[in-house]
This record gives C-alpha cells, sequence and structure tokens, in this order.
C-alpha cells in the first residue's frame, strides 16, 4: 500500500467508513503482530495487543498527518500500545509476588526482613546518574529517549547506564 492508498484509507475511517479499516487490516496486520511481538514475545498477548492496535487505529485515524510515513506511524503506535501492555502487566505481577500475609498488613518475618535489602538502600549502592535514569524510566515512565532529552545525554548512553543499574541492583538481590 502507498501513502496515497493509506491517506485515502484513513479518510474513509474518518467518515466511518469500515471498509478503510478493513484494507489497512489486511495489508497492515503481519507488520504490527511481528512489532508487538518483539516486544511481548509472546503469541497469545501480540495477538490481544495487535487486535488492541487496530481498534485504537479506528479511534485515532483523524490524527494522522499526511507526508510523515505512514508505515513509521504505524510501527510507532504498536510499539507504544505494546510498551504499555508491559508496563501494565508488570505492575499487575509485581502485585501477584508480594507474599499473602504482607497483602494483609501482617508483619514481614524477622528472618527475611533481615535477609532483603529495602529498595531505598539498593538504590543508595548505585551512582547518583544510575539512580536519577532509573528513577526516570520505572517511576516516570519515561522512554530512553525521553531522558535522553531531559539529561541532555546520548540515548546509547542513557540505555547503557540504565540497564549497568538494572544488573547492578539484581546483584544485589533485592
Amino acid at each position: 500500500m502507498n501513502d496515497r492508498q493509506f491517506e485515502e484509507c484513513m479518510g474513509r475511517i474518518c467518515r466511518n467508513d469500515r471498509e478503510g479499516l478493513r484494507a489497512v487490516y489486511e495489508e497492515y496486520c503481519p507488520l504490527v503482530y511481528s512489532v508487538v511481538y518483539e516486544i511481548l514475545h509472546n503469541r497469545e498477548d501480540a495477538e490481544d495487543v495487535a487486535s488492541e492496535f487496530f481498534i485504537r487505529l479506528w479511534d485515532i485515524a483523524d490524527t494522522y498527518r499526511p507526508g510523515n510515513g505512514h508505515r513509521a506511524w504505524l510501527i510507532t503506535i504498536a510499539h507504544n500500545l505494546a510498551i504499555d501492555y508491559v508496563r501494565k502487566h508488570r505492575r499487575e505481577d509485581l502485585s501477584a509476588e508480594i507474599p499473602d500475609h504482607l497483602q494483609k498488613g501482617e508483619s514481614f518475618p524477622e528472618d527475611q526482613l533481615c535477609q532483603k535489602l529495602s529498595l531505598e538502600q539498593a538504590l543508595k549502592t548505585l551512582k547518583e546518574e544510575e539512580r536519577q535514569i532509573v528513577n526516570l524510566k520505572i517511576m516516570g515512565e519515561l522512554t530512553f529517549r525521553e531522558i535522553a532529552s531531559l539529561l541532555r545525554k546520548p540515548q546509547g548512553t542513557v540505555a547503557w547506564c540504565y540497564r549497568t543499574a538494572i544488573r547492578k541492583l539484581r546483584e544485589v538481590q533485592l
């Protein structure tokens, strides 16, 4: 599908014509699925997010601006949806890992408490720059590009620093 054909399909979607969405779906479903699968590494989750992609496309069709490369636009949307899915499910997974006795407000057994470092203590083992990047990435939910722009550092340096910090945190066995 070329840019002109894609623009026509987007116009049809904006006019609530489902045939426009069908044409985009038939052309780009494999691309969207592959982008999402590369992030999620799970067939069922990738299928869910790819389906969500086309529902979202229907809702945001009017935001498409011709001339900026429609494939890149589609890939960006698919990528962001997959990242959002990971973030959402990571939070759910973390809460599932909290022992039942802690969720009920009971105290942590003393021997286990002594074996674990608190998050605050673990973060203190990091360099200031590493701690800042980890906080922006995890708590601020910023992308590496956004962090790089904010800190005025190359994106590759930010990503490398983040991976180094995460490796250090794993070593202290949070």
